[in-house]
This record gives structure tokens, sequence and C-alpha cells, in this order.
């Protein structure tokens, strides 16, 4: 008897540890939804659980009230709307904004096959490959896709060019290997010669290489809803819009000055994390 008690006990502690477990998992996979208070309308997005360091990042400066009273500084129609300059609070006239962040950026975490920039995706802004081949992000300044419908023969394109996209640093990494080799071995260096051999390997590794395809679902989204597939793979999509993608419209639509500010500022008046 004594023994049937001690075993029940345990089934039991196991079965409630069990469902804590469970517990604990689906709280951690609900996407946390920040309300963004603009002068235009309000918007919601949710964030992605995929993309946890900008997931985090971004919660800690909504709730820190970081992008309260900043200004979507650029704004491109049929492109994407963009804030988070904190240069950019008390705005002054025929200032271009663009440059300010909180002194930190963020490793990407780039992911086409799943996190596309549809219309509606929040996505991180980055400074250029030449100054950041690591694709890191802005450690504040994001944007709203708005974008416009794709057809087959650009998303085929698309698909090229993101799979290609890794070609450019094994290229640089075997070059450099290359160079260490012949250097170790008091060979002489023939640029020319060296880089067209290392090329024909890429080349030939491209080949072996499982290419990029977007889902039928994503193809789908891009010729319905739209967005700019040209930016899938180099830059950090986190999120997405769930309510008020005509308030992404409306500020797409302002009129701007040359630097693509809108003429009349849009402000973000507020953010609330819910």
């Amino acid at each position: 008897m004594k023994t049937k008690n001690i075993i029940l006990a345990v089934f039991l502690i196991a079965a409630m540890n069990f469902i804590t477990f469970c517990q604990t998992k689906n709280t951690k996979s609900v996407e946390k939804i920040v309300l963004i208070e603009t002068t235009l309308g309000s918007i919601k997005v949710k964030l992605y659980n995929e993309t946890p360091q900008h997931r985090d990042n971004f919660l800690k400066l909504a709730e820190e009230g970081f992008y309260d009273s900043l200004i979507f500084h650029r704004v491109i129609k049929g492109f994407m709307v963009q804030a988070g300059d904190p240069a950019s609070r008390n705005p002054q006239p025929d200032q271009r904004y663009g440059a300010g962040g909180p002194g930190y950026t963020i490793p990407a975490e780039i992911n086409p096959a799943q996190l596309i920039h549809k219309k509606g995706a929040l996505s991180a802004a980055r400074t250029g490959d030449q100054v950041n081949p690591e694709k890191r992000s802005s450690g504040s300044q994001f944007y709203i896709v708005q974008g416009r419908v794709a057809s087959d023969p650009e998303l085929e394109q698309t698909e090229v060019s993101i799979g290609q996209q890794p070609l450019q640093s094994m290229f640089s990494q075997m070059l450099a290997e290359e160079i260490q080799k012949l250097q170790a071995q008091g060979l002489p260096i023939n640029q020319d010669s060296l880089v067209n051999d290392v090329r024909q390997k890429i080349l030939a590794r491209w080949e072996s290489m499982e290419k990029f395809k977007y889902t039928p679902e994503q193809r789908e989204i891009y010729k319905t809803a739209g967005g700019t597939p040209f930016l899938d793979g180099a830059y950090t999509v986190f999120g997405e819009v769930v309510e008020g993608l005509d308030v992404v419209d409306k500020i797409a639509d302002v009129e701007t000055q040359p630097g693509d500010r809108p003429t009349s500022d849009v402000l973000i008046v507020k953010m609330t994390v819910e």
C-alpha cells in the first residue's frame, strides 16, 4: 500500500511539472503587441519571437518612452516609413534626421525563409554593407513597409539575389585563406590568377548549393498585398502590423521635402506595450 502511494505521488508530481512546463512554453510563445500612437492614427504591431534580440530591445525602448515624441523622419511612398532617431525629438525645420541612435547596434537576425518584407512588416534600419558587413541593426531606428505588388519575374530575380548573398563572404574568406597558404610556403602571389581561381571555386560551390525559393504562400502575399522583397536577406524583419495598415498608408502618402522628411511632421505620440 505504501509503495502504491509513493508511485502515485511521483506520478502526480511529474504530471504537475509537465503541466507547468507546457504553460510556461505557451506563455513564452505569445507574441508581444505594441501600440504605436501617431498624429495620424494608431498602429498595432506584434513582435516575432524568432527575433528575440530585436524583440526585447524594442520592448525595452518602448517601455522606457524612448520613442515618444519622435517623428517619422523618412517617408517614401510605395516603399516604407521610418522613425526612431532620438535626435528628431523637438525637430527643427529643414533639419535632416536619420543618423541618431541609442549608442549601440544589434546583431542581425535575418531569416528570409520565414520572415519577409511583406506590406506591414516591421524591420530594423541599419548602415550600409561597406561600413557594416555583418548587417547589424540600428539600436532604435525601424521602418514599416508599405511597398507595392511584385511580379513573378521580380520575385525570381530576388530569389537569385538572396541565394547569392553568402557568396561574397565565402569569396573573401577563401581568398584570404589562399593568400595565407602561399605566404606560408614563401610562394609568389599572382593576384589576378588567384582571384580568378577562387572565383571559379565559389561558382562551383554555388552550382551545388540549394537555391533559395519563396514558399507559394510568400509568393502570393507579394503578388497580392505587396511589399519590398528586394530587402529580404539584407535587413532584419522582427514584427508586423496587425492593426492600422491604413495609418501606415496615410503616413506614406504625406507630402515630403528633399531628404524624404514629411513637410508637416508626423509624430509618434506614445508607444505602449500591451
